[in-house]
């Protein structure tokens, strides 16, 4: 009994069968002559068949199912800040006149360093002047003042950062809420290093929910020894919530959804068989697979879709059975 099935955008049956036809007119016809044309039949059914020119002609890529540790993730997003115990506004504590700047926007200080000289507002000849010294070591992130510029106590004059650590601060839902605990590692990721994962840990889970959005802060800490993250940076956290040390996974790019089932294509020889399976925990680059596939088997995970087109005309049984 044929069974089609009803796939989401771009591929549906209608969508699928116009690029298996475009697919196979796109094929240079040497490919295509004496024998060396995909196999196809009447509707979904069997296996689909390739060569090796055809196999080229759409990038097709393999990867061997194997057994490798795995994380369930719960992702989030959020913003870089910078630790409150770690930075610092600078003042004068006096009234006077801006004589000498020492330090610049960006420039690394070390603690007790100066940073400027301010010429006080009292009766001297010449009238008394004050260092400004940095209280921490640390990336100077603004600099208010100028020389000549006249200055009260209330005026910050310097902000100062250590940027070692950073905080990334993220917003959960209500409903998952209950997942996330203290300690808890993450992978976190941002626009401006998207290859880069950084290492982090939950340190803080906010006491309050927010009755609009339904979400709760999460603090997020990590290491920053190069300066790399910066403040007001988007980021992305994959929240840790279990691992396994050793489950058979399949790399996501490898599973197609369609009509509620998932399937991967699994070479067989020439050929390549259409496999349901059973998923369980997964993360951002492979999926667990609980029913369906063993180690060894060899999945498409570039040129799967091609394949699923083809197969959607029915592949077609090789010869030898069919006889």
């Amino acid at each position: 009994m044929t069974k089609t099935c009803a796939v989401r955008h771009p591929y549906t049956l209608a969508g699928a069968l116009a690029t298996a036809i475009l697919l196979l007119w796109a094929v240079p016809a040497p490919v295509l002559a004496h024998g060396d044309e995909v196999k196809v039949g009447t509707g979904p059914s069997g296996p689909v068949s390739l060569s090796a020119a055809q196999s080229k002609a759409i990038g097709l890529t393999l990867e061997a199912v194997d057994l490798r540790p795995l994380a369930d993730l719960l992702n989030l997003n959020g913003q870089i800040q910078l630790l409150p115990e770690r930075h610092s506004q600078v003042s004068a504590r006096i009234s006077g006149q801006v004589t000498a700047l020492y330090v610049q926007l960006g420039d690394r200080v070390h603690a007790s360093q100066r940073l400027a000289r301010i010429q006080a507002r009292l009766v001297g000849d010449p009238p008394p002047s004050v260092d400004v010294s940095a209280p921490q070591a640390g990336t100077v992130d603004v600099v208010n003042i100028a020389l000549g510029q006249s200055i009260d106590p209330a005026s910050t004059l310097f902000e100062i950062s250590d940027r070692s650590q950073v905080n990334m601060v993220a917003r959960v839902y209500e409903e998952d809420l209950g997942k996330v605990r203290l300690g808890q590692d993450a992978r976190i990721r941002t626009l401006s290093y998207p290859d880069h994962a950084f290492n982090g840990k939950v340190t803080l889970i906010g006491p309050t929910l927010d009755p609009a959005s339904r979400t709760a802060v999460v603090w997020f800490r990590l290491a920053n020894p190069d300066g790399l993250l910066k403040p007001n940076l988007f980021a992305k956290a994959a929240v840790v919530l279990k691992r396994t040390e050793a489950t058979l996974a399949v790399p996501n790019a490898a599973i197609i959804e369609a009509n509620g089932e998932k399937f991967v294509f699994v070479k067989q020889a020439d050929k390549f068989n259409r496999v349901e399976i059973t998923t369980g925990l997964a993360d951002d680059s492979y999926t667990e697979v609980t029913e369906g596939l063993v180690p060894g088997d060899e999945v498409a995970t570039l040129g799967n879709r091609e394949l699923y087109t083809m197969w959607l005309t029915g592949g077609k049984k090789p010869q030898a059975e069919a006889e």
